[in-house]
């Protein structure tokens, strides 16, 4: 079965360019096909900078943009014919099995739950991002990163179900490490929501909780998925990128502060450059609208090419992991998964 891939050509700072050249990259590395869905005309522009030969790759027109700056409920409303809406549209009418978008992150949550609505017994959609870890083959997931600013205890048990099964599906770790996100461990600490959140997360026999987690475990490797609202999870992410981009810059300013130091930085070079690897947002790809019926990839705004290969890998993978059906089924059966 030939995976098919819809990707918003229009969204993010770079696009078209980024957007095209990352499809083209996905296309080749990885044999999906490739719905580039924007402005016939300058999508074809972008395409004729690549050899694509032998690659499936189709244009799927759409006449308007979404910028970042609009309100993404009105936007999405009253331009039915942008790229953002007509590439949610190509999996809601089974044209394609995933989209990867790059622009405004809210009016690709609005679009996918109106065009393809939510799994019925989900309350909200999250939004789950994976993050470097000390352990380069165990990221950490923490969701919700920014789609639901308020949340109830309910809620961040879906969000636990939802984001165990990812990662279980897409890193093949049995009973991942649920952690809730808290001010510290001790089970009397934190506000009332996450007191009763964690009495649901407790009493779950779905997913394995190990309890109340500080924002400095999961980067150490001390859960798999950390669970908070997404105003709190939105400040972590945030909060990482720019750690990590000091780290980089900081490093440079080291190597270049004196002759020995840069004959050391020299030595070093492909250490350094493995670690900014390690660090780099673009290696990731981009993060997974959860609850959904469809699988959704939301890159970063910023994302040039690599993160939109990645981006596309990361639907690929969801897919065939069958990780979406795991999703529905899991949270079909219950009220999510107490103990009775």
């Amino acid at each position: 079965m030939v995976i098919r891939i819809a990707v918003d050509a229009m969204g993010g700072d770079y696009a078209p360019r980024e957007v095209v050249h990352g499809a083209v990259l996905a296309a080749r590395e990885y044999g999906v096909k490739i719905l580039l869905v924007g402005p016939p005309e300058i999508v074809a522009q972008e395409l004729r900078r690549h050899s694509t030969t032998g690659l499936d790759i189709k244009l799927v027109p759409a006449s308007e943009i979404v910028d970042m700056d609009e309100n993404p409920s009105r936007a999405v409303l009253r331009k039915k014919d942008s790229s953002i809406v007509v590439a949610t549209k190509q999996v809601a009418e089974g044209h394609a099995d995933a989209v990867v978008a790059a622009g405004s992150t809210g009016a690709a949550a609005v679009s996918a739950q109106i065009n393809l609505g939510r799994i019925p017994t989900v309350d909200r959609a999250p939004i789950a991002c994976m993050m470097p870890t000390v352990n380069i083959e165990r990221p950490a997931l923490v969701l919700d990163v920014g789609a639901n600013k308020d949340c109830d205890a309910q809620q961040l048990l879906q969000f636990a179900l939802m984001g165990s099964l990812l990662y279980e599906g897409l890193l093949k770790v049995k009973s991942p490490r649920v952690g809730l996100l808290n001010i510290g461990t001790e089970e009397s600490k934190g506000t009332k929501l996450v007191q009763d959140a964690y009495k649901l997360l407790k009493a779950s026999n779905k997913i394995n909780f190990i309890g109340f987690v500080e924002g400095r475990d999961f980067p150490l490797g001390k859960c798999d998925v950390t669970v908070t609202d997404g105003f709190t999870g939105n400040n972590v992410l945030k909060t990482a990128e720019g750690i990590a981009r000091m780290i980089t810059i900081m490093m440079k300013q080291e190597m270049l502060a004196s002759v020995r130091t840069k004959i050391g930085a020299k030595i070093s070079e492909p250490a350094f450059a493995n670690l900014r690897k390690r660090i780099d947002y673009n290696e990731f790809g981009g993060a997974l609208l959860l609850g959904v019926k469809g699988v959704y990839v939301i890159a970063h705004g910023g994302s040039k090419h690599t993160a939109i290969k990645n981006a596309i890998r990361v639907a690929r993978d969801m897919i065939q992991a069958d990780v979406q059906r795991n999703i529905e089924e899991a949270l079909a059966l219950v009220t999510v998964g107490t103990k009775s």
